[in-house]
């Protein structure tokens, strides 16, 4: 992991907060280094986050491996539930952080998917702001929200934190 954040420029700014149980978004999601320097530094620090991918990245050769850096597999044309199984299994975990792109996909999109949100609000844990900025070359957290039930001014807040954030693609930075 430190390899390869030395390898491309990135440099940390955390660190991560000491709470046994979040979710983790990371934004702006423009391209699939994103995923890369994620796990990279995930890897460098040596914190554990099991986060949810797309069913197609988990076929061989590749599964296992993913896996093995924390991914749990959904298949996005099944509607079964899934916040509720997430919820579910961070209520019962005695450490447990879930990460996230919000956006749902590497594309621009004019506004995010809920599920983050509605997973930190039904187990009632915070939402960590984690940003990949390639305009500062860095990987960083920054800050705690705590979820207060109204998910569209939420949503709005959080989102606000993000203006100025350069993905790998600038023209599909959030802002």
């Amino acid at each position: 992991g430190k390899l390869i954040l030395g390898f491309t420029g990135f440099r940390w700014v955390g660190p991560f907060p000491n709470l046994k149980k979040f979710v983790l978004i990371g934004a702006p999601h423009t391209a699939n280094w994103d995923f890369i320097l994620g796990m990279a530094l995930l890897l460098a620090t040596g914190v554990r986050v099991n986060w949810i991918g797309k069913h197609t990245i988990f076929r061989p050769p590749f599964g296992g491996f993913m896996r093995w850096l924390g991914g749990v597999a959904v298949d996005r044309r099944r509607t079964d539930g899934l916040v509720d199984q997430v919820c579910e299994a961070m209520r019962e975990a005695d450490r447990m952080v879930i990460g996230l792109a919000p956006e749902g996909t590497r594309k621009h999109v004019e506004s995010w998917k809920t599920g983050f949100y509605r997973i930190a609000v039904g187990a009632e844990v915070p939402i960590v702001l984690g940003m990949i900025d390639f305009g500062r070359k860095e990987l960083r957290i920054d800050s705690v929200f705590h979820p207060t039930g109204d998910m569209e001014a939420d949503i709005a807040a959080i989102r606000a934190r993000y203006v100025g954030v350069r993905g790998t693609y600038a023209a599909t930075s959030s802002t």
